[in-house]
């Protein structure tokens, strides 16, 4: 049962006779007919065993985007529902409006639309929709929870897709220059010509020079079917903070990016997201439908503190594929001693395939390695001079740069292309890692 602020604003109106007549007993029959006229009003409400509710939603949501829904409430009984609804949506879903008002005459059913600004990405649910059915004189309500459970994936925004055209333009510049420069090279056969001195003569098609009674050769073109392994790490480093976002988001951006190029071009693309095991997989995604299916998958990725299991990940990029690919690792070198791990199986991923690995500079932490400034309030020491504090702070920071630089360094020894930039940069940067390695013909 549910009162309304009708029922108490006319509880109040019980104050006047009290007031004027001096006695209680206006006041006090004032109120047995107010609370038996609100028994009356329950009495007559719809009963809400009777009352149905639907949705029809979408699966999936990007975030900072809207997307609509609607809600079906259906009334099997003979009396009129009057109802207040709230469809019980996590805070994060963007759910508006928050109360729904509807009138549903018995044996009717009546829709109401829903607007949904999702903020968070991830698994939004909804337990139930509670309905407040009040009576004609909208006294008093019954109240119920029905069940009706719902689900609503919210995805990555992929705010680095304004990078995407740029890059598609130099990949089609790109593949231009391979079909001229790279003719005679390959295993697509691509068409016959004539022999001309200096051609290899493995490539001289035998039953077409029978044919033709003249030397030809076949030419081939590079493939296009290439493979390209992106793994991002959900383990400590993608828990770490960069502003107002963990890095993690900055590692989902660059899956994004370079999955939906690689697709572009042909390649074939395959998802792993990992900390000290496999959280998710994305495997044979076509052109089509890479971003939604790693959209979806990475909007499931929750950063977490386990240490991220390097070790197997070799074996993890051999059960994808046994042929040399490009592997993206989506993580970031800090110091030897949060990335040793990494450091220890970059040679052997090195020697088998073209590896990437990203790098995510904290711009706080290179403006406090300029100089003095920042906020005072951060690092006050008791007795220590805003001088001191500053040199400290200033140190600290050096540190942090050197050691990043240092494993940064480690890694291209081992043959690795690594990456580094602001949370900003990184996602732009790996794309055009993976076009010079498209360029090099590392692929």
């Amino acid at each position: 049962m549910a009162i309304s602020g009708r029922f108490v604003a006319l509880l109040a109106v019980a104050i006047v006779p009290t007031v004027l007549l001096g006695s209680g007993w206006g006041g006090l029959a004032w109120v047995l007919v107010v609370v038996l006229a609100a028994a009356l009003d329950l009495l007559l409400a719809a009963d809400l065993r009777t009352v149905r509710v639907d949705r029809r939603m979408p699966r999936l949501a990007r975030r900072d985007t809207t997307a609509d829904g609607t809600l079906v409430l259906t009334n099997d009984g003979t009396r009129t529902l009057r109802a207040l609804v709230r469809d019980m949506w996590e805070p994060s879903a963007g759910q508006a409006p928050r109360r729904i008002t509807m009138t549903v005459p018995g044996g009717e059913r009546r829709t109401a639309r829903m607007r949904f600004a999702p903020f968070r990405r991830g698994r939004r649910r909804s337990s139930g929709v509670a309905v407040r059915a009040f009576g004609p004189l909208g006294l008093a309500a019954r109240q119920r929870v029905l069940a009706a459970p719902a689900e609503l994936v919210v995805t990555p925004p992929f705010r680095s897709r304004r990078h995407l055209p740029s890059r598609l333009a130099r990949l089609r510049e790109l593949d231009g220059e391979t079909t001229l420069q790279l003719r005679g090279h390959g295993t697509e056969f691509d068409s016959l010509r004539d022999y001309v001195r200096g051609d290899d003569v493995r490539s001289i098609d035998w039953r077409a020079t029978a044919r033709r009674q003249d030397l030809v050769v076949r030419t081939w073109r590079p493939e296009r079917d290439r493979r390209v392994i992106v793994v991002v790490d959900a383990g400590r480093a993608g828990a770490g903070r960069v502003g107002d976002e963990p890095r993690l988001d900055t590692f989902i951006e660059a899956a994004l990016l370079v999955g939906a190029l690689a697709a572009a071009a042909g390649d074939r693309v395959d998802l792993a997201v990992v900390d000290d095991g496999v959280r998710g997989r994305v495997h044979g995604a076509t052109r089509a439908d890479v971003v939604q299916r790693f959209g979806e998958t990475l909007a499931l990725a929750e950063p977490g503190l386990a240490a991220t299991d390097w070790a197997a990940v070799p074996a993890l990029v051999a059960s994808v594929t046994t042929q040399r690919s490009l592997v993206v690792l989506a993580t970031s070198l800090d110091s030897v001693g949060a990335s040793g791990d990494l450091l220890t199986v970059l040679p052997a991923l090195a020697r088998r395939h073209a590896v990437v690995v990203t790098a995510v500079d904290d711009p706080a932490v290179a403006l406090m390695a300029r100089g003095p400034g920042g906020d005072e309030r951060d690092g006050r020491a008791p007795g220590l001079p805003s001088a001191g504090r500053d040199v400290y702070r200033r140190a600290a920071a050096e540190r942090s740069l050197l050691d990043a630089d240092g494993v940064a360094e480690v890694a291209r020894r081992a043959g690795v292309e690594v990456v580094r930039g602001t949370p900003e940069q990184v996602p732009p940067l790996v794309a055009d890692a993976y076009l010079r390695a498209k360029a090099a013909g590392r692929l």
